[in-house]
């Protein structure tokens, strides 16, 4: 039996989805019964868990060959992380009382960057996580592709995609959420020892041109990147009514400034940029 956590998300799903391809018993954690029945009727079994509660994660876990975990986003944390750092304590409580054989932790390019951002919750979550006593991968995945959600209205409205990643034609790792959930399942069936890291990108490294390039292609019209100016970013997240910003802008400023990166050589996906833009429209 595998569990697995955020299952009504795009990597989840996926992960779900490759198991039970391969003929894998798959339980169901969600929170909402109401969208646990769609994997019910898939022939998974259902565990009614709050990601904050550890006693009902402990229960869902149990007996499970193989777990599956992730940190739901929170793009805009309390200073101190105290969101992520309760829901870090759960899952190790949870996993720690459960003792599966086994556990993937979806994590992040750049979890080990010692510059506070909003990726240090992941980095927080590897270092928790890490010294349970069963063996513990964390797939750190790149720059999701689709993320390039937020680009189709502007493109399509005004051919003009504001980007936060500078300069625009700098390109770097992207992967789609299909090959980070189709790899944690792989990962999922294998068998080691410890704790490992395992890191995921795309099949190239992609720029905010890029992306406009590819939507002008796609949309068969003009669209073209443009930076958000550094000092805007502040008011226009404040705008947004996010309150504590600084986490999301130095996690920006990682990416541009090329100190999140990689560790280790990662494995490569196959899904092209192209592929998830098509989807995304």
């Amino acid at each position: 039996m595998y569990a697995i956590t955020g299952i009504s998300g795009k990597v989840g799903g996926v992960v779900a989805q490759a198991l039970l391809e391969a003929g894998k018993a798959v339980r169901a954690v969600v929170r909402d019964p109401a969208k646990g029945q769609a994997w019910a009727s898939r022939g998974c079994e259902v565990a009614l868990a709050d990601m904050n509660d550890a006693q009902s994660l402990t229960q869902a876990f149990m007996g499970a060959e193989a777990v599956f975990v992730l940190l739901p986003p929170q793009f805009d944390p309390s200073p101190g992380s105290t969101e992520a750092r309760r829901l870090i304590a759960a899952l190790h409580s949870a996993l720690q009382a459960a003792r599966p054989q086994r556990v993937v932790c979806l994590s992040t390019v750049g979890a080990q960057a010692q510059q506070p951002n909003l990726l240090s919750q992941l980095g927080l979550l590897e270092q928790s996580l890490g010294n349970l006593p069963m063996p513990v991968t964390f797939l750190r995945a790149a720059w999701f592709m689709e993320n390039a959600v937020w680009d189709i209205a502007p493109a399509r409205e005004s051919g003009v995609i504001p980007s936060f990643l500078q300069p625009l034609d700098r390109a770097i790792p992207m992967v789609a959420t299909i090959d980070v959930g189709r790899t944690a399942a792989g990962l999922l069936q294998e068998v080691w020892t410890g704790c490992r890291i395992v890191e995921l990108e795309g099949p190239g490294h992609y720029s905010p041109n890029d992306i406009a390039a590819c939507l002008a292609r796609l949309l068969r019209t003009g669209v073209r990147a443009e930076a958000v100016p550094r000092e805007t970013w502040q008011a226009r997240f404040n705008a947004q009514g996010m309150k504590n910003p600084e986490p999301r802008m130095r996690m920006l400023d990682g990416f541009n400034e090329g100190w999140i990166s990689f560790e280790h050589t990662p494995r490569k996906g196959g899904v092209e940029l192209e592929t998830v833009l098509r989807s995304l429209l």
